[in-house]
């Protein structure tokens, strides 16, 4: 991942250094104005792009929020290194709860993702870099097991948010096609654990996406113009 962040919140030059990185290497000017911020339940969950100090306090006033959950992993950057910071100042609880965008959902971390929000401190915030993919996905797994159905998750993964299903992040929506198709009366997490196979996921998507129309288009939108994680 581009970073120029040189690990050191310490001292005003690194606490320079880290802002510097997180408005105009990863692109948190843009943020600014815009959070992606909207509840997924109203007191227990929300989500939003990566947030800046400011906005995490503003959220924590707002709703207030006690848990964080950082769904881009350790990035090591100067947004990452800030937020963590804010957190701990904010009194919050923080999970690293990596999540792929363009890639068939994991299993392991579905579970793990399921056992954070069974134990988490509610109401808590999920966010990853633009808040639309990773962020929907883990918006739309929520629902699912709290016990809401295919069609309120599809929701969360909505162009509202900026997402794009043409584009490689459309194995996300793919996933959610799988679980009404194959799932009958199961519930959603005995499903994961019993009958979901990432690679049958993987190789049906491929299959189906080979010559979808505007998908060369749509992947350039998101991965070049958006420069979407």
């Amino acid at each position: 991942m581009d970073t120029i962040y040189r690990g050191d919140l310490s001292t005003p030059a690194g606490r320079r250094n880290a802002w510097i990185d997180a408005l105009f290497v990863d692109h948190a000017v843009l943020r600014l104005g815009w959070t992606n911020f909207a509840p997924v339940k109203p007191g227990a969950l929300y989500r939003s792009n990566h947030p800046v100090p400011f906005q995490l306090a503003k959220f924590r006033r707002l709703v207030g929020i006690n848990t964080l959950i950082n769904l881009r992993g350790e990035c090591r950057n100067g947004s990452d290194a800030l937020s963590r910071e804010a957190a701990r100042r904010l009194g919050l609880d923080f999970y690293d709860m990596a999540l792929e965008s363009r890639g068939a959902p994991h299993r392991d971390r579905i579970l793990r993702l399921a056992e954070i929000i069974r134990t988490m401190r509610r109401p808590a915030l999920v966010h990853c870099k633009s808040g639309a993919d990773r962020a929907g996905i883990a918006s739309a797994l929520f629902v699912l097991i709290e016990g809401g159905s295919v069609a309120e998750a599809r929701r969360q993964l909505s162009l509202r948010f900026g997402h794009i299903r043409q584009s490689n992040t459309g194995i996300l929506d793919a996933f959610l096609d799988m679980y009404e198709e194959e799932g009958g009366g199961m519930a959603f997490l005995d499903w994961v654990r019993d009958a979901y196979r990432e690679q049958a996921l993987r190789e049906r998507y491929a299959r189906e996406t080979r010559n979808r129309p505007g998908r060369r288009i749509a992947r350039f939108v998101n991965d070049r113009l958006l420069a979407r994680e």
